[in-house]
């Protein structure tokens, strides 16, 4: 559709895209062996973006069955705005968790069926309230602002289907695909995030 009705805009995009291949010819991603388990890191960017709209970034990626996986690898990574404007952080980091939590779902599913049996997938959040109402250890006065919907993931993990659990930002690969870094991040922290 772009190429179409190609811009400024696109160009520079093009010739961005370009210049890192021509910069990186040899970049890749590294897969270490693990046991097949789905694993994610989630995270959110509150009202980092135009009109108070956040930033919602996923990792998600395949691992062994551990407390606190072992990273590896990305199977899916997302970075998108969000359509919603949320009141909170807390709220944010909910709906982005509820997001990559749905996206799990097919990934598990289908190593179900190729006899790769899925154990509680863990998913690791930075913020207390997320995991907090996910794993419904804490009580929410005003639910309206969490969207009903989001009770979707106390169902899931009644269900024993995923494993909530907090850790700091610095260790979350969620984090990466939601905030505006410069080059020298991004240059630093490539090896970190290709496997």
């Amino acid at each position: 559709m772009k190429q179409a009705s190609a811009t400024q805009h696109t160009l520079a995009a093009c010739n961005q895209m370009l210049d890192y291949l021509a910069t990186y010819p040899n970049d890749g991603i590294t897969y270490k062996a693990s046991n097949m388990i789905v694993c994610a890191h989630s995270n959110a960017s509150y009202a980092s973006e135009a009109q108070s709209h956040s930033r919602a970034g996923a990792h998600i990626f395949l691992s062994n069955d551990d407390p606190i996986p072992q990273s590896n690898g990305p199977l899916q990574s997302n970075s998108s705005v969000m359509k919603s404007v949320y009141a909170s952080a807390g709220e944010a980091e909910t709906a982005v968790l509820f997001k990559c939590a749905q996206d799990m779902v097919p990934l598990r599913n289908a190593l179900n069926e190729m006899g790769w049996p899925q154990p509680r997938s863990p998913i690791q959040v930075n913020n207390s309230t997320a995991e907090g109402f996910a794993n419904n250890t804490i009580i929410i006065k005003r639910m309206r602002a969490l969207e009903m919907r989001l009770n979707w993931l106390k169902d899931r993990e009644a269900q024993e289907q995923f494993c909530f659990f907090w850790d700091k930002g610095s260790r979350n690969k969620g984090d990466y695909h939601t905030k505006h870094h410069p080059p020298e991040y991004h240059l630093s922290h490539r090896p970190s995030h290709a496997g």
